[in-house]
């Protein structure tokens, strides 16, 4: 029972006994222990009846007014001061507004913006959409020789990544394999390269950080990404103080080219910190410092040039099947000035004019969803965003995607005015939104034929993804689907919850500008959600807590 509602119902207790008490009247007994003389008494009238003083019934707080008094409660605390928030609750059971607070402003969505980008391509693709990309032959065979290149054609499939191939990325190229063993070609004397520019212009979203660049949540993307654009490294201490460090890469073993300038210390010795960062032009991973003998430190790092990433480990893939590739690996510059030959001649050089070897499909958008809603994953966000985009207007660039996304949100009521639709992932803090347009999307959303896809896809309260650790304990555990969005000073959380009498409630809560921990903005966000699942909207009253 929350504090407003304890008040509210021992008020109304208290002014029943109260006017309980002003229409009776209660003798008090004495206790007599010998005779005494009763004095003669002055005649007094027969009592009258009181006058009857009508009960006011204190009516108990309706579900509405409870969410509506703790919201205003909260808002008005002295840490908030400095911020800004946004909220806006719907029962899309009535169709009630159950609080709004500067619903119509807007903020800075941080990962809420994949609301929109899901949103968008499951009107414009639909659930069942699949990438495919071309894998082609160029040149002529001889016996089990190809003279020639073996070329990939990228459409911006996200697939290629362990967690979507059961922790193994490089099982997406097996048809490659197959396709070549049945020519029996055991041998390429040319090269991968990549061929087609589904994604021209940049391949970062729109006002994205500098400083994230090498972190894996800021990996660029192209038309050809290989493990949503992440790198790790393991680097190991040698076996006596002086030795160069070890290091293995995954999931490429050959890409990108590392420089060891670090080296073994004594295990009792303090040294440098250890570090791994990209060189000047982002070709090389310099590693510098030094590590404890037995010692071993892990670092993430993002692709910094994605096609070059996926050509790399399509090569490992076919020389540890027993196909040699005989062509090098081209540098990051020399790759660029391939793709700039290929534009020039792209009349001759286009994949009609090739022989397709296989073409590689991926899973279907349903099961790519969930990767990218739970654990809140930009890259395959960004490739969703430009793949709309390229599918709806033939141009798979980011204009092209922001501006078929603005039209697709125009059909449930969402106007340039309320949103500014810059990437697909929300890291860019040029994105803008309102509650209401949030909102506005969940409804159509939960009206579309696809809503359980849509709603599924994203964190479970108190299960998995982003809210896993949140709202445990609560009627909101196992029940509210929500997404979090997180950048500095901007937190956000919008979604569905189903109250105790089964009314779907819809919900987004935007808060930026704020000087406390995220935590914080956090506890109201958990309040309000676990408030709205324990609550009756029916008849107002309040569902037993857990």
């Amino acid at each position: 029972m929350t504090p407003h509602r304890a008040a509210t119902l021992s008020a109304w207790m208290t002014s029943l006994v109260m006017v309980g008490s002003a229409c009776r009247r209660v003798p008090t007994p004495t206790v007599q222990t010998a005779p005494v003389e009763i004095p003669v008494q002055p005649h007094v009238p027969e009592p009258v009846a009181p006058i009857m003083i009508p009960v006011v019934a204190v009516a108990a707080p309706t579900a509405r007014e409870i969410v509506r008094h703790i919201t205003d409660s909260v808002l008005v605390a002295p840490m908030w001061r400095n911020a800004r928030w946004g909220l806006l609750i719907i029962d899309a059971t009535t169709g009630d507004t159950i609080v709004t607070h500067d619903a119509d402003r807007l903020f800075m969505p941080a990962s809420n913006q994949k609301l929109l980008t899901s949103a968008v391509a499951l009107q414009q693709l639909g659930p069942d959409y699949q990438w495919r990309t071309p894998v082609l032959l160029r040149g002529h065979q001889h016996g089990g020789t190809w003279n020639g290149d073996l070329l990939v054609s990228g459409s911006g499939d996200p697939s290629f990544s362990d967690t979507l191939r059961s922790g193994d990325a490089s099982s997406a190229f097996a048809p490659v394999v197959r396709a070549l063993a049945r020519r029996g070609i055991t041998r390429i004397t040319g090269s991968v390269l990549t061929v087609g520019d589904a994604f021209p212009g940049a391949t970062t979203g729109y006002g994205w950080e500098y400083d994230d660049s090498d972190e894996p949540y800021g990996a660029t993307v192209d038309e050809l990404l290989y493990n949503e654009g992440e790198l790790t490294l393991t680097v190991r201490g040698g076996r006596r103080p002086g030795v160069p460090l070890r290091v293995t890469r995954t999931p490429t073993a050959t890409y990108p080219p590392l420089v060891m300038h670090g080296v073994t210390r004594a295990a009792s010795a303090r040294g440098a910190r250890l570090r791994a960062a990209y060189d000047s032009i982002g070709a090389t991973i310099e590693i510098t410092g030094t590590l404890g003998v037995g010692d071993s430190a892990r670092f993430s790092l993002a692709f910094r040039h994605p096609n070059d990433a996926f050509r790399a480990a399509l090569r490992e893939k076919l020389v540890g099947a027993g196909i040699r590739v005989l062509g090098r690996t081209s540098t990051p510059r020399e790759a660029d000035a391939l793709r700039e030959r290929n534009s020039a001649r792209a009349k001759r050089i286009t994949v009609a004019t090739m022989d397709t070897l296989t073409v590689l499909e991926s899973l279907p958008l349903r099961e790519i969803l969930p990767r990218m809603q739970k654990p809140s994953q930009n890259q395959i966000a960004e490739l969703l965003f430009r793949t709309t985009g390229r599918v709806v207007s033939g141009d798979g660039s980011a204009d092209s995607a922001r501006a078929v996304g603005l039209r697709t949100m125009a059909m449930w009521g969402v106007t340039s005015a309320d949103v500014a639709y810059r990437d697909g992932s929300g890291v860019s803090r040029h994105d803008y939104v309102t509650p209401r347009a949030l909102i506005s999307t969940l409804d159509y959303m939960r009206r579309s034929p696809w809503f359980a896809v849509y709603r599924d896809a994203l964190p479970l309260a108190g299960v998995d993804g982003t809210i896993a650790n949140r709202l445990k304990g609560t009627l909101a555990e196992g029940n509210a689907h929500a997404k979090t969005g997180t950048l500095d000073k901007a937190r956000s959380l919008s979604g569905y919850v189903t109250s105790v009498d089964g009314h779907l409630l819809l919900f987004s809560m935007l808060c930026n500008n704020f000087t406390v921990p995220n935590r914080e903005v956090e506890r109201v966000q958990d309040l309000l959600v676990s408030t709205l699942a324990s609550l009756r909207f029916a008849d107002g009253g309040v569902a037993p807590g857990r």
